[in-house]
């Protein structure tokens, strides 16, 4: 504690105490402050001087005390509690120092003095304690923000961790389903897999930047796709385009491959399917549909609910995902804003 600040707020406290009672009391009294002796008033002004001072040190004190033993207790209570305990002090010390002042001056203690006495120092106690703990509150309300900030950022990545590894073995199965079935009618097709297949798991391991350039994450896409025409029926009409425009722009990875092995897993019907990435002045636009039996109807699947909630987290109110069948025709369409 300075003293200089000491001395500085307890000699305005003392002050400014003292003369806001003595104005209240010439008021009632009709007495004149300036007719007074000067021994007197020098020796009031003296006494709630002191009794500033006093004030300013046992504030500080009990702050100190409150900030130790109640940190952790941010509420509404702790103010509660720090408001009646600096009221008792308050009143015992404005009780024992300066009402004996009128007590033994003038014509001895009235009930005027006695309230004058134990409420306005209590006022300007009270806004002392709030400009001085308003600070501190603000700082500890920053610091609780910043811890709550922290944890429910520790708990998002947790999760997005989860969701990539519940992503990485649905991917893995139906790749490794898909050379099984080559293994036994095409040799060479599953050779070419097995390659494909290894340039998408080193993709998986050792390119997940927090971001990547859209253009690797297509590249990574055609790769997919290459893997899954392999297996595809003769019948399958795929239609694939990626806007050339699409370059640097960067995005979190693997959010279009959900798209596309939903749209492979699932295709039927007429085997129609089309792919399309493009930029338009929202951002990027990211189409995937597919044909399916009239009678099978979709609402999605583990890919597509993992996709929608690694949304939520990467892209909070900048994204938009509309999931739609037509007839005979799945539609999903994501943009990323």
């Amino acid at each position: 504690m300075k003293l200089k600040r000491v001395f500085f707020d307890g000699s305005i406290y003392g002050l400014v105490t003292y003369f806001t009672i003595r104005l209240l009391l010439d008021t009632v009294t009709r007495m004149k402050f300036w007719e007074r002796s000067w021994q007197l008033n020098t020796m009031e002004i003296g006494v709630c001087v002191i009794a500033g001072w006093l004030f300013v040190v046992g504030q500080d004190y009990l702050f100190r005390y409150f900030d130790a033993h109640w940190a952790h207790e941010f509420t509404r209570k702790r103010i509660l509690k720090e408001l009646g305990v600096v009221t008792v002090f308050m009143l015992l010390m404005q009780n024992v120092l300066i009402l004996p002042i009128p007590i033994f001056t003038d014509d001895g203690l009235q009930w005027f003095d006695f309230a004058d006495v134990n409420v306005i120092p209590l006022l300007y106690g009270y806004i002392y304690y709030g400009l001085k703990r308003s600070n501190a509150f603000l700082q500890a309300y920053v610091d609780n923000r910043l811890k709550l900030e922290k944890v429910m950022n520790d708990q998002l990545q947790a999760e997005l961790k989860f969701l990539k590894a519940q992503l990485h073995p649905h991917f893995l199965f139906n790749a490794l389903n898909t050379i099984y079935f080559q293994m036994d009618e095409d040799v060479s097709a599953a050779k070419k897999s097995v390659e494909l297949f290894s340039s998408l798991i080193r993709y998986q391991l050792y390119d997940q930047q927090q971001t990547v350039p859209v253009r690797q994450e297509l590249d990574y896409l055609e790769s997919f796709i290459s893997l899954q025409q392999l297996r595809a029926s003769e019948k399958l009409s795929l239609q694939v385009s990626f806007d050339p425009a699409l370059q640097e722009q960067v995005i979190y990875p693997l959010l279009f491959f959900p798209l596309v092995e939903n749209a492979f897993k699932y295709v039927g019907g007429e085997y129609r399917l089309k792919i399309k990435a493009f930029l338009n002045d929202s951002g990027i636009v990211f189409e995937a549909a597919n044909d399916i039996p009239p009678v099978i109807t979709r609402t999605g699947g583990i890919g597509l609910e993992n996709l929608q909630r690694r949304l939520e987290l990467l892209y909070p109110g900048k994204h938009r995902l509309e999931i739609a069948q037509l007839d005979s025709e799945f539609k999903v369409r994501l943009e990323l804003l």
